[in-house]
């Protein structure tokens, strides 16, 4: 039996998480674990560094923690979603801006303002810059060769806005200047995969994304992994694609999950990690834990934790 303890503020910040953990409240508790576990994954010269997460927290200043832990190679893996490209790319070009949650969604949309919970992203912002922009890059890639992977894709992107005053903000900048692939299996699903639906269509049906490959890379990354580890920041693809390949050895060794979803809908974003369990997709002796809470309130502090133990 352990006792609780009372969080003391006068004591120096790194100390919190600890403190979290030995106050026993809650979900404080388990962020007080999870950054345990990735003190104890990013110390692991052997393992393999997965890190997954939605689009919806580019579009946040969160995308600010997620390009410094691939610009810091905390993560050698990243595996999200097509959005990511989107929001991305497109803020590297425009900005986006704060709104509100009660907005109206009706004459957002007679002004061409398109609102992601409390932001609101323009028109001008999103599609009409990603296909000013795009096009021009995908001609250039185009007459380089016909067939990639979404990782390679994400590289030359990477690449092509290096001269942007904005790049380093960038996290297709960062992934590109320290090679670390970006698998995006559902890479049609968004602005960026219709824009390369839309160069394909126009007269470049040789052009293709070759997501074998990209399976092919992450079969390669997972078979020549002694041991594997992920922070996975909300469900979705992303999470599965993540546990579903390191089934394949055994599952992970170590992982940290948080989401807002609830588990009794039986979604594979409200299934907690001890589930994975019984698939196989972690090990029954891994060290986990499913932190319940908002990314976006939850992530700047665990990175900052574990950032100064390191």
């Amino acid at each position: 039996m352990e006792p609780i303890k009372d969080i003391d503020l006068s004591k120096d910040w790194s100390t919190i998480a600890e403190q979290m953990k030995e106050s026993g409240g809650f979900v404080a508790k388990k962020f007080g674990i999870g950054v345990d576990i990735l003190e104890k994954m990013l110390k692991e010269k052997e393992c393999v560094r997965f890190l997954s997460f939605p689009a919806c927290l580019v579009s946040t200043g969160c995308r600010g923690i997620l390009r410094d832990m691939i610009k810091h190679k905390l993560f050698e893996v990243v595996i999200t979603t097509c959005g990511t490209l989107d929001h991305d790319l497109a803020r590297v070009w425009r900005d986006y801006y704060h709104g509100y949650f009660e907005a109206d969604d009706r004459e957002l949309h007679k002004r061409g303002v398109n609102r992601e919970g409390n932001i609101f992203i323009p028109n001008e912002s999103y599609g009409i810059i990603l296909e000013e922009k795009m096009q021009p890059i995908l001609q250039k890639i185009y007459e380089e060769k016909k067939d990639w992977t979404t990782y390679e894709l994400v590289w030359k992107f990477g690449e092509a806005i290096k001269d942007e005053s904005r790049a380093e903000e960038s996290i297709t900048y960062w992934a590109w200047k320290n090679k670390i692939p970006v698998f995006i299996p559902g890479i049609t699903d968004g602005a960026f995969g219709y824009q390369l639906w839309l160069f394909w269509q126009d007269s470049h049906k040789d052009f293709s994304v070759n997501l074998m490959k990209d399976e092919q890379e992450l079969s390669r990354i997972i078979y020549n992994a002694k041991k594997a580890g992920a922070l996975m920041l909300g469900g979705g693809i992303s999470k599965h694609h993540t546990i579903w390949w390191n089934q394949f050895r055994d599952g992970l060794d170590y992982a940290v999950y948080i989401t807002t979803a609830p588990e009794w809908d039986g979604s594979l974003s409200g299934a907690r990690l001890r589930e994975a369990v019984s698939w196989g997709k972690i090990k029954e002796d891994a060290k986990f834990v499913t932190i319940e809470g908002d990314v976006t309130v939850l992530l700047p502090f665990l990175i900052k934790s574990v950032m100064e133990r390191l």
